[in-house]
């Protein structure tokens, strides 16, 4: 278990971030979400994944009613895509968690464990509740966003 605020001190932040919080960041740039997906395209950490989340991403983002009123192209898709290859980290989980009230929610804890997370990031309460689990911290967007301010300091 890591105390809370500790820092990794050698490489980037590992981090799992739920996939509304992604296309949040995708369909609204500029929203307060935005710069979740700009700092990682900075490279400011290591996005965490599974096949199964990133699948889930670009399910959502495909989904006629988000690509028709947020006028996502397959182009922007494809980048989101490429950029979670580029910055991120492929998991594959090792054991199944049950303990969110919302079972959906369980694969984010599932990634984060087996990839030894450093962070949890979401806005929903499901997974907050949780706050931390197994010694992870699980976090809204904006106090990651101000984690990370902090860290480079």
């Amino acid at each position: 278990m890591r105390p809370e605020g500790l820092l990794r001190t050698q490489g980037l932040l590992r981090i799992v971030i739920d996939t509304n919080i992604l296309v949040r960041a995708v369909i609204k740039p500029s929203g307060t979400v935005g710069p979740v997906l700009l700092r990682l395209r900075q490279g400011s950490y290591t996005l965490l994944y599974a096949q199964s989340l990133l699948e889930e991403l670009v399910d959502v983002l495909n989904r006629p009613r988000i690509r028709e009123k947020y006028e996502l192209t397959e182009q922007d898709i494809q980048t989101v895509v490429s950029l979670v290859l580029l910055r991120g980290e492929a998991v594959t989980p090792t054991e199944r968690i049950a303990v969110c009230r919302d079972p959906k929610d369980d694969k984010f804890l599932e990634v984060a464990v087996a990839g030894e997370a450093d962070v949890i990031v979401s806005g929903d309460q499901d997974l907050l509740v949780l706050h931390p689990f197994v010694g992870i911290p699980i976090l809204p967007p904006a106090a990651f966003l101000q984690m990370l301010d902090t860290e480079n300091r």
